[in-house]
């Protein structure tokens, strides 16, 4: 970003510049010339108050729009932090119960493969005893 004090200073420099050129190309008596150049010079001198002030106001609004982020970014983090922790304390008290059905689910789940391992140890197998065909 431009520094402000080089871009105010780019403008005042500018305009004078080109009211200095439009003053000196104009066809006017040296009355009028005066004239032009005091009414030029109030214009410039008053645009130059108004970037100004309007420079000022903005440094106003950029600095209250950032405090006001920071603070909105402040709360959000809270309400967060403190959204996680009420969750953590719902959460905690199923947290055992949820590790105990999963246990009971794994015993099960064992119990079964060894139902099913001693089934298939059992069964004929009919590869070994061929059965006659009629």
């Amino acid at each position: 970003m431009a520094n402000p004090k080089s871009l105010i200073l780019g403008i005042i420099v500018g305009g004078a510049a080109g009211a200095a050129y439009t003053l000196l190309n104009t066809p006017s008596s040296g009355r009028d010339f005066r004239e032009n150049a005091k009414l030029k010079s109030k214009s410039l001198k008053t645009t130059i108050l108004s970037l100004k002030e309007e420079g000022l106001q903005l440094k106003d609004q950029i600095a209250q729009t950032s405090k006001e982020g920071a603070e909105l970014i402040k709360e959000l983090s809270e309400d967060v932090k403190s959204s996680v922790e009420s969750w953590k304390r719902t959460v905690e008290p199923h947290q055992k119960n949820i590790q105990k059905y999963l246990e009971q689910i794994e015993e099960s789940l064992k119990e079964l493969e060894d139902k099913a391992k001693a089934e298939q140890n059992t069964e004929p197998d009919d590869d070994l005893n061929p059965q006659p065909n009629n």
